[in-house]
């Protein structure tokens, strides 16, 4: 199959804050190749994506990441992995051609997969596919209250597990952070799954970082999240010596799977959080779940955006047995619940599991696209690079 077209396709809410809300716009890929219409999904800047696939070619090492793509023929998981090592040779000096040619990669998976007529976890070499376990991912609220108030509302409609994160965290004092995660605690319950998310708000501050220990311990809480900036190996590794109770968790920074397995080897982390569409798609997304199995680390999804983006996300490791838990963004903004006909519902026993349908399985509703998307234009010199495409 050659590879015909490659639209990008950036949708928005009306209004974006500054709230750590990945859900509130979103970077959608289409590739065409012959009959079949594959998606894909970038978690990034959604027009700095745009830009590097189409940008004029700095130097020889710095090309826009379409140009290698467009025309090319993809008729096998070795194909995509041929195109991303082209990508990764062409476009070293474009540090957003990760994130960017991650969408093109989720959707060329998609696209392999309704040729097949085949999950996209089968051309992964997994028989079946395992259930999850969702964990309501959400942010701290502004008050203790309102933490307590938005976990137990997730425990009242069935989540056994929750994450909070972001918000008042790390920018207070040791008590507002002790008074949050008791009221976290309070509201999933003392038998349920507890996370924290730090959002790299300590930088690099071991010290700052270790002091929240024995609160999280006090809690329960099943892991410490990106208390650092996602590159600082050494102050991770540094943590995770002080932390035999409560593990680290790291890795949606990750742009490559050297940074992936650095956050493991040196980082020490007892859960490695990739996000498919930020590490190059689904290809290096399940190197690095064989990676973390090997060093038995648990491997787990980075998802706070769409249903798209989810079902991509789970692929890697959804046919690994031990690999229970599922980040599942449980109070996404309108635009990202809107924009998929299907959805990865709990069932009735509280788990997720990706669908059985040819590809990634995820029907993109194009009028509720239509409804969010943001009309965008590119010139140079006078000539348009970018125009926002057609939906038809």
């Amino acid at each position: 199959m050659k590879i015909e077209s490659i639209d990008f396709f950036y949708i928005s809410m009306p209004v974006v804050t500054d709230a750590g809300d990945g859900s509130q716009d979103a970077l959608l890929v289409r590739v065409r190749a012959g009959r079949i219409e594959a998606w894909g999904e970038c978690e990034a800047s959604p027009l700095t994506s745009i830009a590097s696939s189409i940008a004029p070619m700095s130097h020889g090492a710095c090309r826009p990441v379409s140009s290698q793509v467009l025309g090319e023929d993809v008729s096998s998981p070795k194909d995509i992995a041929r195109l991303a090592a082209t990508i990764q040779w062409n476009c070293m000096d474009l540090l957003q051609a990760a994130h960017t040619w991650s969408g093109i990669e989720i959707a060329l998976w998609d696209l392999l997969g309704k040729k097949e007529s085949v999950p996209v976890y089968k051309l992964l070499g997994y028989d079946k596919a395992y259930p999850k376990v969702p964990y309501a991912s959400q942010l701290f609220g502004d008050t203790p209250q309102e933490t307590l108030d938005l976990c137990r509302s997730v425990r009242e409609v069935g989540y056994r597990a929750v994450k909070c994160g972001w918000g008042p965290f790390g920018r207070g004092t040791l008590k507002d952070d002790a008074d949050h995660l008791q009221a976290a605690r309070e509201g999933i319950g003392k038998e349920g799954t507890l996370l924290i998310d730090a959002g790299q708000i300590f930088g690099e501050d071991v010290e700052a970082a270790a002091a929240r220990l024995p609160y999280l311990e006090g809690v329960h809480a099943t892991w410490f999240e990106e208390p650092f900036n996602g590159s600082a190996y050494e102050a991770y590794g540094a943590l995770a010596k002080r932390s035999p109770k409560v593990r680290l968790a790291g890795g949606e920074a990750a742009h490559n799977i050297f940074m992936a397995r650095h956050t493991i080897d040196y980082g020490g982390v007892g859960f490695i959080q990739i996000d498919c569409g930020r590490i190059g798609g689904i290809g290096p997304a399940k190197q690095v779940a064989d990676y973390a199995v090997g060093k038995g680390v648990t491997y787990v999804n980075h998802t706070f955006t769409t249903h798209l983006a989810l079902c991509a996300s789970i692929q890697p490791f959804a046919g690994l047995r031990d690999h229970k838990i599922c980040e599942y963004p449980v109070r996404p903004q309108p635009m990202a619940w809107e924009m998929c006909k299907t959805h990865i519902a709990p069932n009735a026993q509280g788990e997720v599991v990706v669908p059985e349908a040819p590809g990634l399985g995820i029907e993109i509703d194009l009028a509720a696209v239509k409804k969010y998307l943001i009309d965008a234009e590119i010139k140079v010199s006078g000539k348009v690079l970018y125009k926002t495409p057609s939906l038809s």
